[in-house]
């Protein structure tokens, strides 16, 4: 089920907004919102709602084991135990064949024989989202941070909400555990406003931008060795809006469902696009990854503080390495990973130099990085990433394609918002006449735009 389409519209969010508020204690209002949790999920694939479940039992049972002693060895045993399950779970279904295959390739490459069968493994939707839940959850109880629960439930609704569940915020049990335990003292009208202003603009980032460019871009890309140069480079730089308005409008969309229901989810964007290096970009973009990588692999790495400059590159290139993985079974998401893993090494050595650099020329430089990045992470390999760049820095005629006037004007609408105006975090969520009229309208052609058959996924579903 996706947020923008009309059977969650107009009958899954409405009953399950209905339902939720007409109840009254925690235990009631946790339990409902897992059950439509589970239904939200189970409209992809039921069959993977049992994985979700028992993912969320050992983790639940485990945290109460360490509620149950203090011996270190036993709260390491119930640390290790569902880390070690989370992570084989998500290398089989994420990893295994990708695994498979490149040793296959290896093999053939040293001209030794080795045969190994692929399975047919389908790739449970958000499996690395609520992974990244539960796996923090551990952590963070055996380090103190937070207090495991011993509701079932709340746990549950912590795991599977189903306004993150898929695409993200990757929430951390502390950033919602307040909200969740005052959960039967919510407000309804509290944050309704700010609620459906979230959405909204989450919508119209999807619908009218997002999709509009992808619907241009998409073709193109499949035949990107054709390409003229101009028509590779807007390829790219549709691509480089797309996918920032597509995610952080699901981001959006999910932080306004949260507030509908009383939960507060943390923010996941912050005017990425105007980084003045490529530092602050990650500080900026899918903040919650990027503060999850820090906080359980870069820091435990050793980080950056009193370690030698060998060994902070080594670091921060095996967190970046790990991220790109993490976004896909792929070696286009693994050199994306390198490629940034390389530019923050850089930014470390020649930093101080950067940074006198004039704030325009700062943004302008850290933007084009970027955009490069971005060719290997849309490339459906590195033969077709390859052929994209070729096109772009080399002249050729080539073809252009169709539908370019309405591309022009989705990046122009694209670059203003995202280069010059407050992000969703930064506006005051004032329902005025002239914002009541402006979302009325964009939500409608919204609206129009799904009604008509345009419901395409979320890109960070495949993820």
């Amino acid at each position: 089920m996706l947020f923008n389409s009309l059977l969650f519209l107009f009958l899954f969010l409405p009953v399950a907004y209905i339902g939720f508020w007409r109840l009254r204690t925690k235990k009631h209002r946790y339990t409902w919102l897992t059950l439509a949790s589970y239904i939200f999920y189970g409209t992809w694939n039921y069959k993977f709602c049992a994985l979700m479940a028992f993912s969320t039992a050992v983790s639940y049972f485990a945290g109460l084991g360490m509620l149950g002693t203090t011996d270190p060895r036993r709260r390491k045993l119930f640390l290790i135990v569902p880390v070690t399950v989370d992570l084989l779970l998500l290398g089989f279904f994420k990893y295994f064949n990708f695994t498979v295959s490149s040793f296959a390739q290896l093999s053939a490459w040293l001209h030794v024989p080795l045969h190994a069968p692929a399975l047919n493994i389908i790739l449970p939707v958000g499996i690395s989202f609520y992974t990244f839940h539960t796996i923090s959850y551990m952590v963070d109880a055996y380090r103190g941070v937070i207090t495991p629960t011993r509701n079932f439930w709340e746990f549950s609704c912590y795991v599977s909400l189903f306004s993150q569940l898929v695409a993200g915020p990757i929430v951390r049990f502390r950033q919602v555990e307040a909200d969740l335990d005052n959960l039967d003292h919510a407000n309804r009208t509290r944050w309704l406003d700010i609620g459906w202003s979230f959405f909204a603009i989450g919508m119209m980032k999807k619908v009218l931008l997002a999709d509009t460019m992808a619907a241009v871009i998409n073709p193109a890309w499949k035949d990107a060795a054709h390409l003229s140069t101009l028509g590779a480079w807007l390829c790219v730089l549709g691509y480089t809006y797309q996918i920032y308005f597509d995610f952080s409008g699901y981001s959006d969309m999910a932080v306004g469902l949260g507030y509908l229901f009383g939960i507060r989810l943390p923010q996941n964007f912050n005017s990425p696009y105007k980084a003045l290096n490529v530092s602050d970009f990650w500080r900026r973009w899918h903040m919650s990854l990027s503060a999850c990588l820090r906080d359980y692999l870069y820091i435990p790495l050793g980080g950056s503080r009193g370690s030698a400059p060998s060994l902070v590159y080594r670091n921060l290139l095996i967190t970046m390495l790990l991220g790109g993985l993490w976004h896909g079974a792929n070696w286009t998401f693994v050199f994306w990973g390198a490629y940034h893993g390389i530019l923050l090494c850089l930014y470390k050595l020649v930093g101080r130099f950067w940074d006198r650099l004039p704030v325009f020329l700062q943004r302008v430089a850290t933007f084009f990085l970027v955009v490069l990045g971005w060719v290997f992470f849309r490339a459906d390999s590195l033969s077709v990433a390859r052929a994209m760049l070729a096109r772009m820095f080399r002249y050729s005629p080539g073809t252009l394609f169709p539908g370019l006037a309405g591309l022009l004007a989705a990046l122009a609408i694209a670059a203003l918002i995202a280069h010059a105006t407050p992000n969703t975090f930064e506006l005051r969520h004032e329902w005025k006449p002239w914002t009541v009229a402006g979302f009325a309208v964009g939500y409608t052609l919204a609206l129009i735009a799904i009604a008509s058959g345009q419901q395409s996924p979320f890109l960070y579903f495949q993820f």
